[in-house]
């Protein structure tokens, strides 16, 4: 399991990374006006915070052998080899929200971090 975990964290975090790109790119194509710059990357932001919410809310529904995170394991875990196991399908619904807070302490605090 920690091998799932470990592959899919850097999945997300992959997304992550591209989305914060494209927030810069789109924050530094405004910079003529800051106002504008930072309005639009504030909104993007929650944009990609509603799409990761979307996305940790339906993983439990899932088939993980339709996930990215079943392209990157390896032959032993692979899809097929074994039947998918219960830990990653339905019965974990709540592990992806459950990790949530702790990876983005920011979140939940507003701007400096630590209230909740």
């Amino acid at each position: 399991m920690d091998e799932i975990r470990r592959i899919a964290v850097g999945c997300i975090g992959r997304a992550v990374m591209f989305g914060s790109l494209a927030i810069g790119c789109v924050m530094i194509g405004f910079s003529f006006n800051p106002v504008s710059a930072f309005r639009s990357g504030a909104f993007l932001t929650l944009t990609m915070v509603l799409a990761l919410m979307w996305k940790a809310t339906t993983a439990g529904t899932k088939n993980p052998k339709h996930t990215e995170v079943w392209l990157y394991l390896d032959e032993k875990w692979g899809p097929g080899r074994r039947p998918a196991r219960p830990g990653v399908g339905g019965r974990n619904k709540g592990g992806v929200k459950k990790e949530t807070p702790a990876a983005a302490p920011g979140a939940r605090g507003g701007v400096g971090g630590g209230g909740g």
